[in-house]
């Protein structure tokens, strides 16, 4: 038997757990790497290093590839609407992914949906960002009055809070205009906390929901993840999941789906964002559910059965190791898993810079208060702003 060729777009540390997910199956790997020292192509054997937004560059790491997935949004909707013409598989298809891809698409298909979100429209200058903000009335958020503050996002590219901006005048809103790509503006969401509903779903329409978790944001980027989201009503938890997965069918998703949410005061769940791909807010899996975001993303493209998504322990959290000014983390081994050997640590093999994401750690258990003290001390110890 000869075992698939999965071509992995993207050489983060998304493709690098993919990877890692498809090692027990015997999933061979081909990976699309900007440099030779991405995360994923530390670990991937076959590795291509080149340009993903070349079309000759993805016809030639196309070939010998059974289907084609994506660690990233990034790549042209025409080439790969190209790459699949000419018969390879993209999981997920263009006509899916470009919801990911651009803000102001998927605003308007989600609308078209009945899908709760912001209000929102796009947006031509600075102006028009006022007028946008009178139609609102006060944003009642200690703004200059007129409907501010807004939300202004490029519609292409943002992520980890890059591509994003809280405006609260006319003048403050000329940056995002810069960049010369058109800009949404949304209202600025009165949210109690931030969710995520992921999903994955096959070819043939089979699809799985993880628990609604709680993503604990802290200047624009994922810091924790807890799963499930505590005190989250039963109904609304299943009305989430119910979202997600009618989007996934509605889009066309293949693969997995992360729709990050904002949970109101008042009791509702409004859309914030769509990732197609493993997602951070999915990370727990690796260690807290039955079967990994990443081992379903790759049955979902292979259109093998998907796993059971239940969770293991009552309780998981994830929190994200950032860069700090402590490079040495492996020193940091010793003591965290002395002081908690049922801990989980995955480095994704990146320089160590200040702010930037370079692994995660995994706590589980009964008791929620206990769990998040132990992944919060063994972030914080890795990354050196704790040393005891």
């Amino acid at each position: 038997m000869t075992f698939p060729v999965v071509g992995m777009i993207g050489g983060g540390q998304l493709a690098r757990m993919t990877h890692e997910a498809g090692i027990p199956l015997g999933i061979r790997f081909k990976l699309l790497s900007d440099t030779p020292q991405d995360s994923a192509a530390q670990a991937v054997q076959n590795v291509v290093v080149g340009d993903y937004r070349d079309l000759d560059t993805l016809r030639a790491f196309a070939e010998g590839c059974d289907v084609l997935t994506f660690d990233h949004e990034h790549v042209p909707t025409e080439h790969l609407l190209v790459l699949r013409a000419e018969g390879h598989a993209v999981r997920p298809g263009p006509e899916a992914l470009v919801y990911a891809q651009d803000k102001g698409l998927m605003r308007k298909r989600l609308t078209e949906l009945g899908v709760p979100c912001p209000r929102h429209r796009l947006v031509t200058d600075p102006a028009d960002v006022t007028r946008f903000a009178a139609e609102g009335g006060d944003g009642g958020d200690g703004g200059d009055g007129g409907g501010y503050p807004v939300v202004l996002k490029t519609v292409r590219g943002g992520y980890d809070g890059k591509g994003v901006w809280v405006v609260r005048s006319e003048a403050g809103a000329a940056e995002p205009f810069r960049a010369g790509v058109p800009v949404l503006a949304e209202e600025l969401v009165p949210f109690s906390r931030e969710l995520a509903a992921n999903v994955v779903r096959s070819p043939h329409g089979q699809a799985v929901a993880y628990p609604v978790v709680e993503s604990v944001q802290v200047d624009g980027v994922c810091d924790t993840v807890i799963a499930p989201a505590p005190g989250l009503p039963e109904e609304l938890a299943l009305q989430a999941q119910e979202l997600a997965l009618t989007v996934a069918r509605e889009l066309g998703v293949v693969g997995h789906l992360a729709v990050e949410l904002f949970e109101t005061p008042d009791g509702r769940v409004l859309v914030n964002e769509l990732a197609m791909r493993p997602h951070n807010s999915g990370h727990w899996t690796q260690d807290g559910a039955v079967t990994s975001q990443f081992a379903n993303h790759l049955r979902a493209v292979l259109d093998l059965p998907l796993g059971d998504p239940r969770p293991r322990a009552p309780w998981t959290v994830m929190a994200n190791v950032l860069g700090g000014d402590y490079p040495d983390m492996y020193q940091g081994y010793l003591h965290c898993m002395a002081r908690d050997p049922q801990l989980k640590i995955h480095m994704y093999g990146k320089d160590v810079k200040p702010g930037r994401k370079v692994g995660h750690v995994t706590a589980y258990g009964d008791d929620l208060a206990d769990v998040r003290a132990r992944a919060r001390h063994a972030a914080d110890y890795l990354r050196g702003t704790i040393t005891e």
